[in-house]
């Protein structure tokens, strides 16, 4: 058991620079699904593989858990508005969005700073949260600067604020 208290840990992580992405995917009976993430990561070379990680709690996560395949796309410095949508429990998240069908036809971001195409490797528990494991299948990239969440502001990598701000 840790001894750490959650919210010392919580103020420690926030000044980690994370990528923002927008994780989506598309359920057996056609509905989209999509959830903001900055808990992403590479994982593998050989195979291929990556780790996104959705909360248990998130009205999207069993569709995800489940999934065939599932997109991130790491968003461009920008897509703050986009980040703070996805972020938001509630409401249909793609009714404003940008998002139109990309790689195996998965709601995608046209001008992300890059798509990552997965198939669902495995799940794994963590915590409040179910680790994600997925087979990179396609990926596509452009020259757009990233935004990054830092002290809980979106953010550019200079560190000059993005153009709308906290989550």
């Amino acid at each position: 058991m840790s001894t750490v208290d959650p919210a010392d840990f919580a103020r420690a992580m926030a000044r980690v620079p994370t990528p923002v992405t927008v994780v989506t995917t598309v359920d057996p009976g056609g509905r989209r699904w999509g959830f903001t993430a900055s808990s992403f990561s590479s994982l593998s070379l050989d195979p291929t593989l990556v780790l996104v990680c959705p909360a248990r709690t998130a009205s999207c996560h069993d569709a995800f858990v489940s999934a065939d395949r599932f997109l991130v796309n790491v968003l461009a410095s920008g897509q703050a508005g986009v980040a703070g949508a996805f972020a938001r429990p509630g409401a249909d998240k793609f009714t404003q969005s940008p998002m139109e069908p990309r790689e195996f036809g998965l709601p995608g971001l046209a001008d992300a700073t890059a798509r990552i195409a997965c198939a669902l490797h495995d799940v794994l528990d963590g915590g409040d949260h179910s680790i994600l494991v997925g087979r990179v299948e396609a990926v596509w990239t452009s020259d757009a600067e990233p935004l990054v969440y830092y002290n809980r502001l979106f953010t550019r990598p200079g560190g000059s604020p993005a153009l709308a701000s906290s989550a």
